[in-house]
């Protein structure tokens, strides 16, 4: 059952991630970019990291991927762009995605891989939160500082002048 669940993910991760690649449809490839994200968060379900997993969620696709989809919607005809040189390096690139497949591919064949019977999946988000309220919260809070420095000056740099 698991295992069946699992190749349910890791194929709806693949699919949206060539959705991304391969959409000539900038909305489409941002919907494929949901897909693709939300796959990856289950897969961090699967290697029992809960907070990596809601993180993604929260912070890729309820912020990152809506701030992409409000800025692609409220573009006025970005779906009518016409890209000229669409096709130039295509085969150079299906040449070079080739060969790292192949070398990739090798290494994997040639790699010890060791098996470890599976630990017991335990939350790590007490362990974290822990962590970011005593052994780094000077760092924890220099971080959200420059966050929001950047957010004010993104504020900043975005407004419209009034003209007097």
């Amino acid at each position: 059952m698991y295992a069946a669940l699992f190749y349910f993910i890791a194929g709806l991760t693949v699919i949206g991630a060539l959705g991304v690649a391969l959409s000539t449809n900038v909305v489409y490839s941002a919907m494929s970019l949901l897909a693709a994200l939300v796959g990856a968060s289950g897969l961090y379900v699967f290697l029992a990291a809960d907070f990596v997993a809601v993180v993604q969620i929260l912070v890729y696709v309820g912020g990152i991927l809506i701030l992409t989809l409000f800025a692609i919607l409220l573009t006025h005809q970005i779906a009518e762009i016409q890209v000229s040189n669409r096709s130039v390096g295509r085969l150079p690139a299906l040449g070079l995605v080739v060969l790292l497949g192949l070398a990739m591919g090798a290494a994997i064949l040639r790699a010890p891989w060791h098996v470890e019977p599976l630990a017991a999946a335990t939350p790590t988000t007490y362990g974290i939160g822990d962590s970011f309220l005593n052994q780094y919260l000077l760092p924890f809070e220099l971080a959200s500082v420059v966050l929001l420095t950047a957010l004010v000056g993104a504020i900043v740099l975005s407004r419209k002048e009034l003209r007097e």
